[in-house]
């Protein structure tokens, strides 16, 4: 705190000018990390698709994984979050968040202690309204409690509150009219954003999205882009998996790359692309070649979601 008693990293330049000084190394120390993993393995018969010995993402930034299909970014995403588990012959796998240990916790106690994350294919249930689907992500709710469930009045005036904080999502999403659709009538941009609003009812302090952009079109992209910034910029870490090297550039602050489930390397977007390890993970060995044509690095992931001009 400074001497007018504000908190002076409430800046986000401020929490980016603390990366300078970290090594461009993989695996490398942060200042003020909010999620730190060591000796994480997943092995799927003789395949190994994720062994990550030591990873810190900053707080309060926006930390793109970044790496060239099945590199393993999304089992990566599903284990420090509870939807996987470790191969049980791992090297003791640890990881923690804001200091409380994780590694045996469901996926729901993960996201109560405040890390909730988006899937490359949205969970919306289609069948609900988008309304519903908000509701669904608000936690501790009174209703669902047997005993409280029988004195209206109480969680009658926290429902009020949270159908209220719904709005101002949706309305935040540019989705309020579309509260009483059902979520199936969404355009696949449509119910990346519905998924964001909804992972953020919950009030988490760190974001993880997986592919947000895939099947999204340019105009709802750039509305992607815009949320994830003001994210970071109300103080919220983002962790993002991405291929498109344009949105990556844009709007990450720090980037790691997977390849073949290790990370291969860690910098600002325009220090990784220069490295030979990164290269050779999307290119093979063709260190002559200038990763800065996107082209060469815009490659769609398998099973990626349609376009919205498809689902429409």
């Amino acid at each position: 705190m400074n001497a007018q008693g504000t908190n002076p990293l409430a800046d986000p330049q401020a929490r980016i000018d603390l990366m300078a000084d970290v090594a461009r190394t993989p695996g490398s120390a942060k200042p003020n990390p909010i999620l730190t993993v060591d000796n994480i393995v997943r092995q799927f018969g003789g395949m190994t698709a994720v062994d990550v010995d030591h990873l810190e993402v900053q707080r309060g930034l926006i930390t793109a994984l970044i790496g060239p299909n099945g590199a393993g970014k999304t089992t990566f995403f599903n284990l420090i979050t509870g939807f996987d588990k470790p191969t049980s012959a791992g090297k003791g796998a640890h990881w923690s968040f804001e200091g409380r240990t994780l590694d045996k916790t469901s996926a729901s106690r993960v996201a109560r202690s405040g890390m909730v994350r988006t899937f490359q294919l949205t969970k919306s249930l289609n069948r609900m309204t988008v309304m519903d689907n908000m509701l669904l992500g608000a936690q501790d709710q009174a209703g669902e409690n047997l005993a409280l469930s029988m004195f209206k009045p109480v969680w009658r005036r926290q429902e009020k509150q949270i159908e209220a904080k719904a709005e101002e999502l949706l309305d935040r999403f540019s989705l309020l009219e579309k509260r009483h659709d059902y979520a199936g009538s969404l355009s696949g941009g449509q119910r990346k954003l519905l998924e964001m609003a909804r992972a953020l009812m919950s009030d988490p302090t760190m974001i993880m999205l997986d592919e947000p952009m895939a099947g999204v079109n340019p105009a709802l992209t750039q509305s992607l882009l815009g949320h994830i910034q003001s994210l970071r910029d109300d103080g919220m870490t983002v962790l993002f998996v991405e291929h498109d090297m344009h949105v990556v550039r844009h709007i990450s602050d720090w980037v790691v790359v997977m390849a073949e489930g290790r990370i291969v390397a860690e910098g600002s977007a325009g220090s990784v692309m220069a490295e030979p390890a990164v290269i050779d993970a999307y290119l093979g060995a063709h260190h002559d070649t200038d990763l800065g044509d996107d082209s060469l690095l815009d490659e769609p992931a398998a099973g990626d979601a349609k376009t919205d001009e498809e689902q429409a």
